[in-house]
């Protein structure tokens, strides 16, 4: 009988890949998910349990049913905008239903524990390229809720040893190749989907915030990773808690940015059509380039993004987009 990890937020875009590849590794997934940005349609690899994090009752239930080997924490919302309109939600959501997760963790015996934190808990620092050691400096609510379950994983770790493996990674992209699980958000706010809408003519254009940064070609440079890559990462964080290997941080990233412009001109040739687009104004809080380092990540969890090339990474999300969509 294959052991069990509880993965928060697994009916959502990373979540949903992180349960076929757990159980591609052997596990067995079970889904915790209150269904608020998920989908119930992409719990496809193991057992679904409808429920809220802030449900303490609801989480000892099953931890007591499944007795997962693990936490997968994933589940939280993530909208930056919103998150500095109503850092409420963001607090309560965030850091207190994780704060519940985390002492049901601890209730139940369950020793390790993999989170999923984000770059925006180092803020704005523009055009370095950040490591684990570069100082967290969050500039919004979302970041700043990351960066405190960090630290609760930290005080937890200390007080009760749960063993944790937290992964802070950039802009994720791409889709399971197999298309049986996708990027599918609503409202979608995310570059590659919101241009692939825009070719396939399911929205009239995608807007390009700042064409004039200091970059070769105006446009702002991030740093992407395809899903199946992010979430390879979090099994090879599992083995690495199963292993006694202690407490760790990585980020996870490709260390080298693509430009706005640069997406487009790929979609263009991965997609064969046309990208209709439109030039706007940069937007609050943007920066010009934002890159990982992930040496740590490759050196000692032996990681390789092998799909976190361009071009790989759009004609996955784009075989997606053509034939994939959740209903509630």
């Amino acid at each position: 009988m294959s052991q069990t990890v509880l993965v928060t937020g697994g009916a959502g875009y990373i979540g949903s890949h992180a349960c076929k590849a757990l159980r591609a590794a052997g596990y067995t997934p079970v889904t915790f998910d209150n269904l608020s940005t998920g989908w119930e349609d992409a719990v496809k690899f193991g057992p679904f349990e409808k429920g809220d994090l802030l449900d303490r009752a609801r989480l000892d239930e099953i931890f007591a049913k499944h007795k997962p080997v693990a936490v997968m924490h994933f589940a939280a919302y993530s909208q930056v905008g919103e998150s500095m309109q109503d850092p409420a939600k963001y607090w309560r959501n965030n850091v207190i239903g994780s704060l519940t997760l985390i002492e049901a963790t601890v209730a139940a015996g369950c020793k390790n524990f993999v989170f999923s934190s984000t770059c925006a808990t180092y803020g704005d620092q523009d055009n370095v390229v950040l490591n684990e050691d570069s100082v967290q400096l969050p500039i919004n609510s979302y970041g700043a809720s990351k960066r405190a379950i960090e630290d609760i994983l930290d005080n937890f770790g200390d007080a009760f040893g749960l063993n944790h493996v937290i992964f802070r990674y950039f802009n994720v992209a791409g889709s399971d190749p197999e298309t049986e699980v996708g990027e599918f958000h609503q409202p979608e706010t995310h570059l590659i989907p919101l241009m692939l809408d825009a070719i396939a003519g399911k929205r009239d254009a995608l807007t390009i915030f700042g064409t004039d940064y200091d970059t070769p070609d105006g446009t702002c440079i991030r740093d992407y990773v395809h899903v199946c890559d992010l979430v390879d990462a979090h099994v090879l964080g599992l083995k690495w808690l199963e292993e006694g290997k202690g407490s760790r941080v990585f980020n996870l990233g490709t260390g080298k940015g693509f430009s706005v412009r640069e997406v487009v001109d790929q979609s263009r040739a991965v997609t064969n059509k046309e990208v209709p687009y439109v030039e706007g104004d940069r937007r609050p809080g943007d920066c010009t380039k934002l890159v990982s380092g992930s040496e740590r990540a490759m050196n000692e969890l032996g990681w390789e993004p092998h799909r976190s090339n361009l071009k790989q990474m759009i004609a996955d999300a784009w075989a997606w987009h053509q034939i994939g969509h959740y209903e509630k």
